[in-house]
């Protein structure tokens, strides 16, 4: 049963192919993850996944989605990650961090609390972008990123990949996708700059190298390096990002020393229509890793054992990654196991459930 062989990835061996996806809990205060992320990481860890993948993690607070985002861009944030990194590890599951910054949809309210962006009475910050283009119409036009402000971006993802590593983490994943500032240089829809980190398909990735490169520089070489794209932004005409630059763009980052792409798609553009239904964005996942020549991960409504087993085994990708199932089913590797007649050590404190 290949979901549950194991995966090695550099020194890495990840015990089976299911990633509990990087999902925001927006329950930190000042960046600090608390006991809310120990138990929800924790308890997935537990659960039997190969990995487990915290969430976006601002690398600046400029780069938080919300003021309640998760942080590695102080030491505090840092040393509040090491229990939680330890906890998981003990469970045999692999502690991956996920880093990013959110450009132009940074500044919002939690999702339970309002929707868009923040006003200035609730702690507003200036956001920032390729270009000075907004989210959507009413949104505040964000801030062109000059010279300076892109090489401090650069910077800050080298030194948030510091802190991981020196919280623990054995797995770092880059956040190029949903329509954040990595992805926001990648499309022309949203990139529309004349320098050196504008217009033609070299010069829109040249950030996205550019910051491979540099965290490459402080995340060791024993460890596994993943990214997360958006392999299309679903626009019409496919006019923005799509599939065929994901393939060009994971043969670029395959030579700095990325390991695996986790494909998702959208988040650029709002209101575009997507055609959502079970595994949608399995085939992107497919084509990439066919064409592009690189390991990669599915994600996107897979929700059962057999859709899960079915990707993997049929060579569509290397991992999945469950995140609103991970949600709803902390046990779901268990559960799974135990439906297609594979098995997963259980914790010595429950072994006398099985």
């Amino acid at each position: 049963m290949k979901l549950f062989a194991p995966l090695p990835q550099r020194s890495v061996v990840l015990r089976n192919r299911i990633v509990v996806s990087p999902m925001c809990q927006y329950s930190a205060v000042d960046g600090v993850p608390d006991d809310w992320h120990l138990v929800h990481l924790g308890s997935r860890a537990v659960g039997g996944a190969g990995v487990v993948l915290a969430e976006a993690t601002a690398i600046s607070a400029p780069g938080r989605i919300s003021p309640s985002d998760t942080g590695l861009w102080n030491d505090a944030q840092m040393q509040a990650w090491q229990p939680i990194v330890r906890f998981i590890t003990a469970q045999g599951a692999v502690a991956g961090m996920q880093l990013a910054h959110a450009g132009r949809k940074a500044s919002t309210w939690r999702p339970w609390e309002g929707h868009g962006s923040l006003p200035a009475e609730q702690g507003a910050w200036p956001t920032l972008a390729p270009s000075a283009l907004p989210f959507y119409a009413d949104a505040p036009v964000p801030g062109a990123l000059d010279g300076a402000g892109i090489r401090g971006v650069i910077a800050d993802f080298r030194a948030a990949a510091q802190r991981a590593l020196a919280a623990g983490f054995e797995l770092l994943e880059l956040h190029a996708a949903h329509g954040y500032l990595l992805h926001q240089f990648l499309s022309p829809l949203s990139n529309q700059r004349s320098d050196d980190y504008g217009g033609s398909f070299v010069n829109r990735t040249r950030l996205v190298r550019e910051v491979v490169a540099a965290v490459r520089e402080v995340w060791p070489e024993r460890l596994p390096l993943w990214m997360r794209i958006s392999a299309t932004d679903w626009a019409e005409a496919d006019a923005g990002w799509n599939v065929e630059q994901s393939v060009r763009l994971a043969q670029q980052v395959k030579t700095l020393g990325v390991d695996l792409l986790d494909v998702s798609s959208g988040g650029l553009l709002p209101g575009v229509s997507v055609p959502t239904a079970p595994g949608y964005q399995v085939p992107f996942a497919a084509r990439i890793r066919r064409e592009g020549g690189i390991a990669t991960g599915a994600v996107g409504l897979i929700t059962t054992a057999a859709q899960a087993a079915a990707i993997v085994a049929g060579g569509e990708a290397d991992v999945v990654l469950l995140a609103r199932e991970s949600l709803r089913d902390p046990y779901f590797p268990r559960r799974a196991a135990a439906l297609l007649g594979a098995s997963i050590a259980a914790p010595v404190q429950y072994q006398r459930a099985w």
